[in-house]
């Protein structure tokens, strides 16, 4: 029984170092990740709150959730490091914002009952390469239908 806890204990070290040391994740992923926190980070020196991140509905997934005063802010943030396709602005299509709406709706009337009276907004945060000085914040970016 000893030697095999200490066989196990053996090889959690090697995968956690492994785990840790390389993330197999593909680069996009990774960098939405990077891109998010670096938003997040962004908001919050202009004052804002983070209520949620990266929360997810049947209808989709709003990257952060923040609150401005009063206001609710749910928030899209785009990276897109090649403008041939329109740069990340263009990148949120009709079909994209009515996911959002749905996913804020939903939000709204299940775990943010709370924020349900407030007044909602949607912004947009666009980064063109994983650096802050490329953040461009569009408030109220689009409105719910």
């Amino acid at each position: 029984m000893g030697f095999v806890r200490q066989i196990h204990e053996r090889v959690s070290k090697v995968l956690k170092r492994k785990t840790a040391a390389h993330d197999t994740r593909p680069a996009h992923l990774r960098d939405g990740e990077k891109a998010e926190a670096l938003a997040e980070r962004h908001l919050a020196a202009q004052g804002l709150t983070t209520i949620a991140r990266n929360l997810r509905s049947r209808w989709g997934e709003i990257d952060l959730i923040a609150a401005d005063g009063d206001t609710i802010v749910f928030v899209e943030v785009r990276l897109r490091s090649d403008a041939r396709y329109g740069g990340a602005a263009a990148s949120i299509s009709a079909a994209k914002q009515t996911r959002l709406v749905r996913t804020a709706e939903s939000f709204l009337a299940g775990q943010g009952r709370a924020y349900a009276n407030r007044p909602c907004r949607f912004d947009v945060i666009l980064l063109d390469r994983l650096d802050a000085r490329s953040i461009e914040w569009i408030r109220g970016a689009f409105d719910a239908f």
